[in-house]
């Protein structure tokens, strides 16, 4: 990779310095665990596949100059890309910065994917605090489902709620119990923290939406291994939140028997900034005859887009997300708008199989991608790693300095969680405008 630029990670965890701790115990951890490997286990990858393990292997650390780094066009951000000693290049792959209306706000495209765009800082760093909060405080918890839902008896409140009360001494000790007794034989660990199944599901339209929604969606199965835990202990494995329609992840399909929760407004409204800030006309205008478009228009999308999904993902730093595709939504070209909090992050965005070899992005907190239209919001993406000591400065600062303002007095307990944590909120469209899904929620 380039030259580690000068970071406030200690040198005994420096990864990239040959002569720390850290990168001596990752290159014996290395040898040990490739010494018996196949030399030619590699051949039968897909470019995709290639990709995620290039970027997931601990050691060497992987070289990252032809990851594109929009943040390296910010001068205000060297703090934040100096943390961990992580640095791509501005142009490691062809972007075109397209003209937005507010001189604050940069866009960029990348022309071997229509549809893509890149917001970089495009959330404030308040609003960015905000979210964090949001996204453990109110939206981890009933009546959205999470993944630790299958598996445990979680409390009203939600799992951050009971777990700082706990912290703070404000109430007795809550002691979550599991939905069934350890050691019953029945149960899965489908949903527990670990690598996500990956399942190919029907792309849905509006034809075949009604055969998808009358499909058995049977909840999964509580784990035989969960056994009774303080929130403390389960707030490092909780992975996801939903977002309004509830989606079924045995399925990759939604349940909409389940009905449809809020939006949060402060979500909702973030989103729809975004993709009105963007000049779609520069996207997409040179494409009037492009294919998969349907009766969803980029056109239109000042009046017709309204986000009514989506996924808060809680990433720790040894986290990742496999190839996968977004094709549960009718919507199938309208933007899916995706929020980067915390931690930065490799993401890998490809074609419509995974032959296509994917480009490797740094998305870092407040940076915020937007994949639309049909050669985008169809294409194979994910997240190999999380790059970890890279907390940007503006998250961090007040537990380092023992501040407990009064604005920010409760940030300690945030910024702890958030010091190995990547939260990603991604927020979709399931319907187009004036489409009646005829769907009931059960009683």
């Amino acid at each position: 990779m380039s030259p580690a630029p000068t970071t406030t990670t200690s040198s005994a965890g420096n990864i990239h310095d040959p002569t720390s701790p850290a990168y001596k115990k990752a290159k014996k951890q290395h040898i040990k665990t490739t010494r018996n490997r196949d030399k030619e286990i590699d051949l039968d990858w897909t470019p995709f596949r290639a990709a995620e393990k290039k970027y997931k292997a601990k050691f060497p650390p992987p070289d990252l100059t032809d990851v594109l780094d929009l943040g390296l066009l910010d001068e205000k951000r060297e703090d934040e890309i100096t943390q961990g000693g992580w640095r791509g290049k501005s142009d490691a792959v062809e972007v075109e910065e397209v003209p937005m209306g507010k001189a604050a706000i940069r866009a960029f495209v990348i022309p071997r994917i229509p549809g893509l765009v890149v917001l970089p800082s495009f959330v404030t760093a308040q609003e960015q605090k905000d979210l964090v909060r949001w996204s453990l405080r109110d939206q981890a918890g009933h009546p959205n489902d999470t993944n630790l839902d299958a598996h445990y008896l979680l409390p009203e409140e939600g799992l951050w709620n009971a777990y700082t009360k706990s912290n703070r001494n404000q109430g007795p000790d809550t002691l979550v119990q599991p939905r069934i007794i350890a050691g019953s034989s029945s149960g899965s660990d489908a949903d527990l923290p670990g690598p996500r199944k990956l399942i190919s599901n029907t792309p849905a339209n509006p034809d075949n939406f009604h055969i998808l929604t009358s499909s058995p969606k049977p909840p999964p199965a509580p784990s035989p291994a969960a056994q009774p835990s303080s929130p403390a202990l389960l707030i490092p494995k909780l992975r996801w939140a939903n977002i309004g329609w509830s989606y079924h992840w045995g399925s990759k399909q939604y349940d909409f028997t389940k009905g449809k929760a809020p939006v949060g407004e402060n979500v909702r409204n973030l989103c729809k900034r975004a993709v009105s800030a963007v000049n779609w006309e520069q996207v997409f205008g040179n494409q009037e005859h492009a294919d998969g478009w349907g009766d969803d228009d980029w056109r239109t999308w000042e009046e017709t887009y309204e986000p009514d999904a989506g996924i808060v993902n809680f990433y720790q730093t040894k986290d990742t997300l496999m190839a996968h595709v977004d094709r549960s939504e009718v919507c199938a070209t309208s933007p899916l708008v995706s929020i980067s909090l915390g931690n930065a992050a490799i993401f890998l965005i490809g074609g419509l199989t995974r032959d296509t070899a994917p480009i490797p992005i740094l998305v870092r907190s407040g940076d915020v991608i937007i994949m639309s239209g049909p050669a985008c919001r169809r294409a194979y993406h994910g997240v190999p790693r999380i790059l970890d000591n890279t907390l940007p400065p503006h998250l961090s600062h007040i537990a380092d300095e023992g501040g407990d303002d009064h604005e920010d007095g409760d940030w300690v307990e945030y910024e702890r969680y958030m010091r190995t944590t990547r939260i990603n909120i991604n927020v979709r469209q399931v319907f187009p405008k004036g489409f009646d899904p005829g769907v009931h929620p059960a009683e």
